[in-house]
């Protein structure tokens, strides 16, 4: 079963319009859903937990429609940090502890004071005055400490110093060695992506350009760097996109339609997705 399936699913705004996209997310596993700011990253996180409606199309969560009564009760599963934490700043860690257990029916407070603990956070401290990194490790703490088996993270580490980052998708890790326990996690910062994701979907401009397993990705495409002249020599089918440069041309191409006269650079996962996204193609 997956935890996550969109279908065919299209959501229209003034001037944006999140197109029939489907993608799943496989049970055990890390997701990665990237895209620049205003790609639809968090319109479909938005559609998944069901706070807007879909102009068309089907999502479920765990098999069950959220459009369902049943997936009222499902939330219980899930954890959610979006981009800005959401608690009053007004409040503290304890004040949250008591919120939470009023809402989660699997509220662990040992659970929750044990991640208090490993993030360091102040007690007593009133939230508005913590640093947006304290801020989002606070909700991580809050989302992890209802024993969730799904987490949906909505820019969780944008933001942030690199140390910040590294503890944060450490914790994530340490979450999916449940193998019941899945991750959706939205980012436009590739590199956290390529570190901990099985799987990577990329939204451009509200369109789906690719859902792929992030090893077959990485094994499929390269660059290489090529001379006007070499790059006519390139088999047609093998390029993806193109980039003019002062001396020729870095393409994005496929690795087994390229011979070894053409000699692929090291090509990380940022590589491909900024490939992906020009406009232009071939």
């Amino acid at each position: 079963m997956n935890a996550i399936e969109l279908n065919n699913v299209t959501k229209s705004y003034p001037g944006f319009t999140l197109d029939n996209v489907s993608f799943s997310l496989p049970t055990g596993t890390i997701m990665g859903l990237v895209g620049e700011n205003g790609a639809g990253k968090s319109t479909a996180i938005k559609l998944i937990m069901n706070a807007i409606k879909p102009d068309s199309g089907s999502i479920s969560v765990f098999g069950v429609s959220n459009r369902s009564s049943e997936f009222t009760k499902l939330k219980q599963n899930i954890g959610v940090v979006l981009d800005e934490a959401c608690f009053p700043g007004i409040l503290n860690t304890d004040d949250i502890d008591k919120i939470m257990k009023a809402t989660y029916i699997n509220w662990d407070r040992d659970a929750y004071e044990k991640y208090i603990k490993h993030f360091d956070l102040p007690r007593g401290k009133k939230i508005q005055d913590f640093s947006r990194g304290m801020k989002m490790k606070l909700a991580i703490a809050a989302a992890l400490s209802h024993h969730p088996e799904l987490l949906i993270l909505d820019e969780a580490t944008s933001g942030l110093d690199p140390m910040i980052r590294d503890e944060i998708l450490d914790v994530f890790n340490d979450f999916t060695r449940d193998e019941g326990h899945s991750v959706l996690l939205s980012s436009h910062i590739i590199s956290d992506l390529e570190k901990i994701c099985d799987y990577i979907t990329f939204l451009h401009k509200g369109k789906l350009m690719l859902c792929e397993e992030k090893d077959v990705l990485l094994d499929k495409y390269a660059v290489v760097k090529l001379s006007r002249e070499n790059f006519s020599a390139l088999p047609e089918d093998a390029l993806i996109r193109r980039k003019e440069t002062s001396y020729g041309y870095d393409a994005l191409v496929l690795k087994n339609k390229i011979n070894s006269a053409f000699t692929p650079e090291v090509t990380s996962l940022e590589d491909i997705i900024l490939f992906m996204a020009k406009e232009e193609n071939k």
